[in-house]
């Protein structure tokens, strides 16, 4: 057995996995120490992978040669593109996953990955010298050396879950929590707290009244997750919706007094934007309804997940509200829904590449940096893992800007602001939501990181070909001349006004109810320019037609985003005591000292730093 390695990676979750593979691929002896082998890449809670913004960092993985994606199309048994009817920005696609065959489609990959082993253990102990961790023991007193470590542990440090007044600890169902592994962490200066979050109860499809809900139906064309897949290959499964009453509502009032949430018996903080019932329940009481999603846990599974009731009421108040249901009148459930209390770290701690900066060598993602769910969590896990690998070999971090990805935002969000809440991603998040579409994900990332070795050469080749293909199209709409009396009538038969004269094939796409699709159907040219591009020419067809509908906008944000730069580009780490500068409000001095940002452009994102703070360190910089 080998016990010195490159990368320790702490945690087989969705960080954890993303992190092993990318820093094993950059050719780091990498192992991923899990307590469960079999449980890796677990969907604790929804099986169901994207989302709004969370589906653009999904592609992002992807562009960036990480795993999440592929595994999602390979397992997933619904697809669907979000806010199709609102701007490219903001299409988001989601997948909801068979859970069982997610789990081993990872176990999979991990499996087939070169320097990369696997150790199922619990470490309890981290190993510091000098103030730089080399090392962590496990339960089983088997000690492991590394240039780089990596802690992805989820909810499981010191977890503790919650239904009704019964406590029990645990880092998910039925799995035991860690313990003392925080404390070895805390010792050395870095901070912790608490955060909790919940999961529904999970109900017998059998016992389900079908007729009283309402079907969803998920996509059926060309849109899925990674660029590379083949296309879906489970059977398609419909989800259902239905909602909550004032029957309901009256049960779950009858149990608040006993819920942990207003009881007192849960002191920390919940996520904002995935509240548990009762917590809508309090906040909204004007509502008389709240909608429920029903969905399919797996392609053969009778377990179903209710989407919207997460809780973590007494189980007999769960199933009295249940059953006042009229789909769920008979409900039967496997498990009641829970809260789980959690420690994590406090992210400002951090630099940009997710290494602590009071232990050098030490790097954290996922939940323990206090956001919530799956891919925010692979998200920080690829970049995490790529910095690991980069640190053993002495290379400069790898750090992406907020105009470059959805993980940048994140990760300048995390680091710069902090949280006080577990940390969700929303377009809303992004000043350049324009430039960072779920379609031109791999336009943004895949060169960079075919260069950091982690991108695979077919992916790189995949990309060439696709950005020559998207060119072409596009070139050919900018040379294509357009007739008017050769097309009016076609124009008017599509609901669009008429041409007064001509003009170039790219002028029309500019028009909302023109498409290059239903264009095609009246432009025998245009057809066969797409169709020269036979492998996925729905995918470049859609990229060159946003790139041609809207070029305005998109090069607007990229001049804005170029001034952010020159922000970017002022390093400040120190250069400055903050606390001596007396000419910049208390507050920003405080800020400041306690962030210790590396650039301008961060140090104007902190909250409590205003702009005459900025401008009185531009003053001092002598710009």
């Amino acid at each position: 057995m080998y016990f010195n390695y490159d990368v320790i990676v702490i945690g087989g979750g969705h960080a954890g996995c993303e992190a092993a593979v990318a820093s094993a691929r950059m050719g780091a002896k990498t192992c991923l120490i899990t307590m469960d082998m079999n449980k890796v890449g677990q969907m604790s809670c929804n099986p169901a992978v994207g989302g709004i913004a969370k589906g653009q960092i999904v592609r992002e993985i992807d562009a960036l040669g990480g795993q999440m994606g592929r595994v999602t199309d390979k397992t997933a048994i619904q697809f669907r593109m979000l806010n199709i009817g609102k701007g490219p920005a903001v299409w988001s696609p989601r997948a909801q996953c068979d859970r069982g065959k997610f789990i081993w489609e990872w176990r999979t990959t991990l499996d087939n990955t070169d320097n990369l082993d696997i150790w199922q253990d619990e470490v309890n102990e981290l190993i510091v010298q000098n103030h730089e961790a080399i090392g962590v023991k496990t339960i089983w007193d088997v000690e492991f050396y590394a240039k780089s470590i990596v802690v992805t542990a989820g909810t499981f440090l010191n977890g503790l879950m919650h239904i009704g007044h019964k406590m029990i600890e645990g880092g998910r169902c039925a799995e035991p929590a860690v313990h003392h592994f925080t404390e070895s962490i805390t010792r050395w200066g870095i901070t912790s707290s608490r955060m909790k979050t919940g999961t529904p109860v999970r109900i017998d499809k059998r016992s389900v009244d079908f007729n009283a809900m309402e079907e969803q139906q998920g996509d059926h064309d060309f849109h899925q997750f990674s660029y590379l897949n083949e296309h879906r290959t489970l059977r398609q499964l419909p989800c259902w919706t239905t909602y909550t009453n004032a029957a309901v509502h009256e049960e779950l009032q009858k149990g608040l007094a006993d819920s942990p949430l207003f009881n007192g018996q849960i002191q920390s903080t919940g996520p904002r934007y995935c509240p548990s019932i009762e917590t809508k329940l309090v906040t909204f009481p004007d509502k008389h309804q709240h909608p429920l999603f029903l969905e399919p846990e797996g392609e053969n599974t009778n377990e179903m997940y209710l989407n919207g009731f997460s809780s973590s009421m007494p189980m007999d108040v769960q199933l009295a509200a249940l059953h006042k249901i009229p789909a769920l009148r008979e409900a039967k459930i496997y498990r009641p829904g829970y809260a789980i209390e959690y420690d994590y770290f406090d992210p400002t701690q951090l630099k940009h590449s997710l290494e602590s900066k009071i232990l050098s060598g030490l790097f954290f993602a996922g939940q323990v940096n206090g956001t919530t769910g799956y891919e925010e969590a692979g998200g920080q896990g690829i970049v995490a893992g790529i910095n690991a690998a980069l640190k053993c070999s002495g290379s400069e971090p790898f750090v992406m800007q907020r105009d470059q990805s959805y993980i940048g935002v994140l990760i300048d969000d995390l680091t710069t602001k902090g949280v006080d809440e577990p940390y969700r991603m929303f377009t809303s998040r992004a000043e350049y939501r324009i430039l960072l579409r779920q379609d031109d994900a791999d336009a943004r990332l895949t060169e960079k990181a075919y260069e950091l070795g982690i991108a695979t050469r077919e992916r790189y080749d995949w990309w060439l070909q696709k950005k020559e293909a998207v060119q072409r199209l596009i070139d050919f709409c900018k040379d294509f001349p357009i007739k008017a009396q050769e097309i009016n009538s076609e124009l008017e038969a599509l609901g669009t006004t008429p041409l007064r004269a001509g003009c170039k094939l790219s002028d029309l796409i500019a028009r909302p109810h023109l498409t290059l699709q239903n264009l095609s159907e009246i432009i025998p040219a245009l057809k066969e320019a797409i169709n020269l591009s036979e492998n996925r020419k729905e995918e470049i067809a859609e990229a060159a037609e946003i790139q041609l509908k809207y070029q305005g906008y998109i090069e607007r944000e990229k001049l804005i985003a170029d001034k952010m730069h020159r922000l970017e580009n002022i390093k400040i780490k120190g250069r400055f005591k903050y606390s001596e500068l007396h000419e910049i409000s208390t507050e920003g001095r405080q800020k400041l000292e306690k962030i210790n940002p590396e650039t301008l452009a961060q140090a104007s994102r902190i909250p409590g730093v205003s702009p005459s703070d900025i401008n009185v360190l531009l003053v001092l910089l002598g710009r």
